[in-house]
């Protein structure tokens, strides 16, 4: 890393306020006080009497108390209302006794004047365990002002420190992690390569009059490694990596959240050059004006964001770098140039991507002969780099169940399996009938993907319950797709047609387990009409629902056109379905036999693969199959609509 003290000093904020010192501690030997003082009064009250039991004789009051008062040997007595008796002897001793309360002698009163004795009434006599008691309730009450006198200054403090930031340095030990680390995203990397260099090499920047980035807002779907990917850019520039959330700015006190941004700049420019991180920039940074109740709170702790990134100068070396889900709920202002100056958009990983990063993930694990990871690759479109973590995962953990150390390709199928299906039950066993009806209705989307020209390669068929699927028939595309053509988007209906045709074929009659299909197949037929301009009658238009976020759902709008037209969409939809479920009862027709023999075969081994479907087609197999995707060795491709045989 390249310090230069000459740009430092040149630019940068007025320095902030340096902060009041903190009182001194108190000094030790005052806490010893209060104990010190407690054993003293402990002292005071228990020794004397101990001195005193020393020489105090005790003596029964009949005969010996008596027997004494008669033969004049006693000198002076207390009598107690409590009815204890305390006097000296002629000889100096003194003594203790006890009058019996429960009875009047008038005799010991007689003969205490008759010899002349001295007599002194007392009241009750107060012993050590009654003073202890009768201060008990004053030492409850000292406890209690010392209790809530200390809550009380862990109050005032935490008052004191509310306004700080919450921002997690490292500092210390800046982050190791670098863009070897980062498997894929080339593309994204080399976007912030220009933070890194920037940061590394600021003077070339000056020099050429360029202004480096202020800020880098990394959008896209969770789980692709966007918090990663900051921290390789910081341990690529050698430089602080600051983290803060953007929740930990939100308080229930207005002002806290602008006055920790404050705090969170002011430690950044102290060490500068440094990045700071802010994850889930979308809790303080949403549109203003847009709620029907404002949020004085969020509003302030985004407009001192906004004039922190406005207030720093380029050259001090900070640079701020932020990851959201949900672009499209932040506010213009922060959004435009001299703030966020560059949009690194991080999308789900390509099978190229996918393989990097299972390779990453599988460094110290052992994977058997047999584990392809271009199949796994291949076979995980959609997954995020936390879900090709999470598969490796999983993997090793069907290894462990099984008493193996190494991991097959078996275990990755049964793990992306588990990932996307949910948990085989074996206790939820299929009725006979139920269960032909469900070899039925794959064997019918098996065989029509088989057929369609158009069709992805059929890479498994089961009929083995998993989650809310009773069977599932999974394709394998052989590359990833980008465009679909409208011959292809017409065979996926016919595919998601074939199970409710083949069960009407065989049985005469559909069952609830083709819903799914029938759902998937409406969707897709309603975007083709809608959206994709590819119905005659409705022609060349196209009527976007809302723009797709990376959470999951659409952005709501109203609806852009009028009643009429919805009609004529709803005919196309369902004019587009007639025609795949017409297309998929000519192909099973024509190939009714294979349909019992693939019925047959799937009831006989529960799991099939695609070859099995090229040999009862009579064809040669793999002839359409890729490479390795075979039974449990290859990974298996998310269910579609038409691959779910639900109830």
């Amino acid at each position: 890393m390249q310090r230069h003290p000459s740009n430092k000093a040149k630019s940068g904020p007025p320095p902030d306020r340096p902060p009041s010192p903190a009182p001194p501690p108190p000094p030790r030997w005052r806490s010893w006080l209060l104990p010190i003082g407690l054993l003293l009064s402990l002292v005071l009250l228990l020794v004397p009497n101990q001195m005193e039991e020393g020489r105090v004789t005790d003596l029964t009051y009949a005969p010996e108390l008596k027997d004494k008062i008669a033969a004049g040997q006693v000198k002076s007595v207390e009598i107690g209302s409590d009815g204890h008796i305390e006097g000296k002897l002629t000889d100096g001793t003194e003594f203790e006794s006890s009058y019996p309360t429960n009875l009047q002698d008038d005799e010991f009163t007689k003969l205490l004047n008759d010899k002349n004795v001295e007599v002194k009434a007392v009241g009750p006599r107060t012993s050590v365990a009654s003073v202890l008691f009768s201060l008990l309730p004053l030492l409850v009450f000292i406890a209690i002002f010392v209790y809530l006198g200390r809550s009380a200054r862990r109050q005032l403090a935490g008052m004191g420190g509310i306004g700080r930031s919450r921002a997690k340095v490292f500092d210390a030990e800046r982050p190791d992690t670098t863009f070897a680390d980062v498997a894929g995203y080339e593309g994204a990397k080399r976007e912030v390569t220009e933070v890194v260099d920037f940061l590394k090499y600021p003077d070339r920047y000056r020099r050429a009059g360029a202004v480096g980035p202020k800020g880098v807002l990394m959008v896209g779907p969770p789980g692709t490694g966007k918090t990663l990917l900051a921290r390789a850019v910081a341990g690529e520039a050698h430089v602080p990596f600051i983290s803060v959330t953007g929740s930990s700015f939100v308080e229930m006190f207005v002002g806290v959240g602008a006055a920790r941004v404050r705090d969170l700049f002011a430690e950044a420019r102290k060490r500068a050059p440094s990045i700071v991180f802010i994850d889930e920039i979308d809790a303080i940074g949403q549109r203003r004006g847009g709620q029907f109740v404002s949020n004085d709170e969020r509003d302030q702790t985004l407009n001192q964001m906004l004039a922190e990134m406005d207030g720093f100068d380029v050259a001090t070396g900070v640079v701020v770098m932020a990851a959201t889900n949900r672009p499209e709920t932040l506010d213009p202002a922060l959004l435009r140039p001299g703030r966020f100056d560059r949009q690194v958009v991080i999308p789900l990983p390509a099978q190229k991507e996918r393989r990097a990063i299972l390779e990453v993930h599988a460094r110290g694990k052992q994977l058997g002969p047999d584990v392809e990871l271009d199949v796994v690759a291949r076979g995980t479109p959609g997954f995020s780099g936390a879900d090709l973590a999470n598969l490796v995962n999983e993997a090793a953990i069907f290894a462990v169940r099984a008493g193996r150390d190494v991991i097959s390709a078996y275990d990755f199928s049964e793990a992306r399996d588990r990932i996307l299906l949910g948990r085989r039950d074996s206790s939820n066993a299929l009725l006979p009938d139920e269960k032909r009806a469900v070899a039925v209705h794959e064997s019918g989307h098996a065989l029509v993907a088989a057929i369609s020209e158009h069709g992805d390669p059929v890479a498994k068929v089961t009929i083995l319950p998993a989650g809310q699927a009773l069977g599932v028939t999974e394709q394998l595309p052989i590359d990833e797709r980008h465009l679909y053509t409208e011959g292809y988007l017409k065979d996926s209906l016919a595919i998601r047609m074939g199970g409710r045709v083949a069960e009407q074929i065989v049985f005469g009659q559909t069952s609830t387990g083709a819903s799914n299909d029938l759902a998937g197949a409406t969707d897709l037929a309603t975007r083709m009409v809608r959206e994709f301009g590819m119905s005659e009658t409705l022609g060349p238009v196209g009527f976007a629902s809302g723009s797709p976020m990376y959470l999951g759902g659409e952005e709501v709008r109203s609806r852009p056109y009028a009643e009429a037209t919805q009609r004529v969409v709803d005919e196309e939809v369902g004019k587009l379905l007639r025609e795949a479920e017409g297309r998929a009862m000519a192909m099973l027709t024509e190939h009714r036999d294979a349909l019992e023999r693939l019925t047959d075969l799937l009831l006989e081994r529960e799991t099939v693969d695609g070859t099995d479907v090229d040999e009862v087609l009579g064809r040669i197999p793999g002839q359409r199959q890729p490479v390795g995707a075979t039974g449990h060795s290859a990974s298996a491709t998310p269910p579609d609509a038409a691959g779910a045989a639900d109830a």
